[in-house]
């Protein structure tokens, strides 16, 4: 990743998101959100459900587009571009940790890994020795030819965010990573998630409850009334 440590590296800027629920009643669910991420910082998102947290990640993912306001990703304002660049950008710039891991059941760990890197052009000599540096970063060296069905839920979540960071993104967005997990795996699988954005210096947008783990992000923001505040 190229991103200078502090850059911005992701802005909202009065992002708007309504829904329409029934005939009439239109829901709106985000009435001006401002964020404003910069590389090496990690930042937890904290809130209830219903409230727009995942609205949020998918827009600021690329996933959905937002009614009003503008998403920037590492400087590219990203509304009225065509699906393939967005597309483009999201794979590229954009890694994805969810509270289930997701990962394709057929093929082992290592090559989880790998397919990221070879959609996007990398050579599978190069993209191999990537998905073995990272597997080995979350302590998964003698787990690599293992299909997911074979791993505990702490390995299969280890898996997913080294896959979320096979192609070195600028920002990485987690849904609950650590919710489907037990306190003391929770913990050790946070903990190797934090050092490995610290070390690439990537930015991070970590939705979770867990309280413990919140006191070691940077900053905790919430959703208010449609509005993205500190806590």
């Amino acid at each position: 990743m190229n991103e200078d440590h502090n850059s911005i590296v992701l802005e909202l800027r009065n992002v708007k998101k309504t829904y329409r629920s029934g005939d009439v009643e239109r829901l709106h669910v985000l009435r001006g959100v401002e964020l404003c991420l910069r590389s090496g910082e990690v930042v937890a998102l904290v809130a209830p459900s219903g409230t727009g947290k995942s609205t949020l990640l998918h827009l600021a993912g690329l996933l959905d587009t937002p009614d009003e306001g503008e998403v920037v990703v590492c400087s590219q304002p990203t509304q009225g571009l065509s699906d393939t660049i967005r597309t483009t950008l999201r794979r590229d710039k954009i890694g994805f940790v969810y509270q289930f891991h997701h990962l394709l059941g057929e093929f082992t760990a290592r090559e989880n890994v790998l397919l990221p890197q070879l959609i996007r052009g990398i050579s599978k000599k190069q993209a191999q020795r990537e998905a073995e540096r990272l597997l080995t970063m979350f302590g998964l060296k003698h787990r690599m030819n293992h299909l997911p069905g074979r791993l505990s839920g702490g390995e299969q979540q280890r898996v997913a965010i080294a896959r979320a960071l096979a192609n070195a993104p600028a920002v990485l967005l987690a849904d609950e990573p650590t919710g489907n997990l037990d306190i003391h795996t929770a913990n050790s699988v946070f903990s190797e998630l934090l050092e490995a954005v610290r070390q690439t210096g990537m930015a991070a947008l970590i939705a979770t409850h867990n309280e413990e783990l919140l006191s070691r992000t940077d900053r905790i923001l919430t959703l208010c009334e449609g509005l993205l505040v500190a806590r």
